[in-house]
């Protein structure tokens, strides 16, 4: 497979030749644009991320997981999943280190370890991505995009944990 990726650079430059584009100036154009806005969204990355280590490193998520305790016990939600359902919409590295902390407790393969995996792979870290895309452009006012974000979530979080505890139970 990986010897497809020089036929794909050399269909790249070839096209690019072929439309008059100076390959290497559209490059470094491209470089630099990246650059900037990698400038401009890195604080507002440096703030989800401390955001993000000052919850798990004060309590905090533990606190909700231990408040939620109750409901989640109700709506037969396997507990160890709480705090990967509170820390993915936050953060992708946050919840993936989450993610290895379950699958230390329990079986891979068992039905908490499904779920959480198949969690883990159906949502989005929402708050990490409108800060990154919205704050990169300077949009202040999101409208609907956070309540649209979070209600797929929602419903990724409710068809992971109905369907897995259907199929592997």
């Amino acid at each position: 497979m990986s010897a497809v990726i020089p036929f794909i650079i050399l269909f790249i430059l070839t096209y690019g030749h072929v439309k008059g584009v100076t390959v290497y100036d559209a490059f470094i154009e491209g470089a630099k644009e990246g650059m900037d806005i990698t400038l401009k969204i890195f604080p507002y990355i440096v703030a989800m991320l401390l955001a993000v280590g000052m919850l798990r490193a004060s309590g905090g998520l533990s606190l909700i997981v231990f408040i939620m305790k109750p409901i989640t016990s109700a709506l037969k939600i396997p507990e160890e999943i709480l705090p990967l359902i509170i820390m993915k919409p936050l953060s992708g590295s946050g919840s993936l280190g989450v993610l290895a902390d379950i699958l230390k407790r329990v079986e891979p393969d068992s039905l908490t370890g499904i779920i959480a995996s198949t969690i883990m792979s159906s949502t989005e870290t929402i708050f990490y991505t409108i800060t990154v895309y919205f704050g990169s452009i300077g949009i202040k006012n999101i409208r609907h995009t956070l309540w649209a974000a979070i209600i797929a979530d929602i419903a990724g979080i409710i068809a992971a944990i109905a369907i897995c505890s259907r199929m592997f139970q």
